[in-house]
């Protein structure tokens, strides 16, 4: 079975950096689009960036220019840049494929930005 791990969350102050990676077990990256989501308290889950097969990426609105996702197929991992955190980053972050599949999801990484 597939397993995906997050790890490089943390405390930061407003305007830092940390740099998430998600090791998937097996290489369900290597024919899918992957993606990173967040999610805070009471509220769903949701895709902030996306890598293509090919390595395109694209963001949502409130982290383009701050934040940069990139990926190794041959290492199976997939990771996540993040500058210039704002308190609103804070949440739980994973990683899955895009679309997600919900047999591949883990425990998340927790990200958590001081004003």
């Amino acid at each position: 079975q597939v397993q995906l791990m997050e790890s490089g969350g943390g405390l930061v102050q407003a305007g830092g950096s940390l740099r998430l990676v998600c090791t998937a077990s097996g290489s369900i990256f290597r024919l899918r689009a992957a993606g990173w989501y967040r999610q805070t308290p009471g509220r769903r889950r949701d895709l902030v960036a996306i890598c293509t097969v090919g390595g395109s990426p694209t963001y949502v609105d409130s982290v383009k220019g701050r934040f940069t996702i990139s990926r190794d197929n041959a290492k199976n991992t997939v990771a996540l840049e993040m500058n210039n955190l704002q308190p609103n980053d804070t949440a739980v972050y994973f990683c899955n494929t895009v679309p997600a599949d919900r047999n591949y999801w883990g425990q998340g990484t927790q990200v958590t930005v001081s004003s």
